[in-house]
């Protein structure tokens, strides 16, 4: 997102009422349009109507959305715009946290370390998100070295993490990534770090906790609900040529 513009709207008040997000994913844009809870159909409408012409405006090929599955005034919306389903998307699901499980053991021959601890090594995402991850992430105003998580072996190697974020405004924690390293696998690692990133979540004040997940993932979708997480929906990924020439969502 460094090199796209990003649409904001503020209120009289200066507190902010609607943006549309833009990624580059290299041969595609995403975009993902925010407004407020209760907001009139012909809000959004607008705000998804500058979204689009910001996408193409900005030299993609083609612009990506994803939607709630079940949200059907939107997706016809969207439709009537030249979108077409993709495919799958992910679920989305929620835990309060004072119904988390109790942390769970740790398979012998491991130990649960965090960022703070690591911070003289390069990041255990280096192999994911490539050599500039610590610094990126670092960026971030939600970013806590203490809610990053990874499980290192005998050797000092990674053998599963979990990034934690918390957000203090809204009481409200996400577990966005994780992994078990493939020569880690069936040991309950990412178990172990699940429930310990959970409960340092809950230590620091959040009151309900999100995570997402692929639908077609079994083991994710097995570990996730088995913790105590709740599916609330599952989006689809609709996209369309960025040139298509299209009358306006308020049209």
């Amino acid at each position: 997102t460094d090199d796209l513009p990003q649409l904001f709207w503020f209120d009289d008040a200066g507190r902010a009422e609607a943006a549309v997000i833009a990624t580059d994913w290299g041969d595609r844009i995403a975009l993902d349009p925010i407004v407020m809870p209760g907001s009139p159909g012909e809000w959004a409408g607008y705000v998804m109507e500058r979204g689009l012409a910001h996408a193409a405006a900005s030299g993609f090929g083609t612009i990506g959305l994803e939607v709630d599955r079940d949200d059907a005034v939107l997706r016809e919306l969207l439709s009537g715009q030249g979108f077409e389903v993709q495919g799958d998307g992910m679920a989305e699901a929620w835990m309060a946290a004072d119904v988390r499980p109790d942390v769970s053991p740790l398979c012998r021959g491991y130990r649960l370390a965090t960022r703070l601890d690591t911070v003289d090594r390069p990041h255990h995402m280096v192999g994911r998100a490539g050599p500039d991850v610590a610094e990126r992430l670092e960026q971030t105003s939600l970013y806590r070295r203490d809610l990053d998580l990874v499980v290192l072996d005998g050797d000092d190697r990674c053998a599963a993490y979990g990034l934690f974020w918390f957000d203090p405004a809204t009481a409200t924690g996400l577990v966005e990534p994780m992994r078990t390293e493939d020569d880690h696998q069936r040991r309950g690692l990412a178990r172990h770090v699940l429930t310990a990133g959970v409960a340092r979540l809950a230590e620091v004040g959040a009151t309900r906790i999100k995570i997402c997940f692929e639908p077609g993932n079994p083991a994710s979708r097995t570990l996730y609900l088995s913790v105590g997480f709740e599916p609330v929906k599952q989006t689809v990924v609709l996209a369309r040529r960025a040139d298509t020439n299209l009358p306006s969502p308020g049209s």
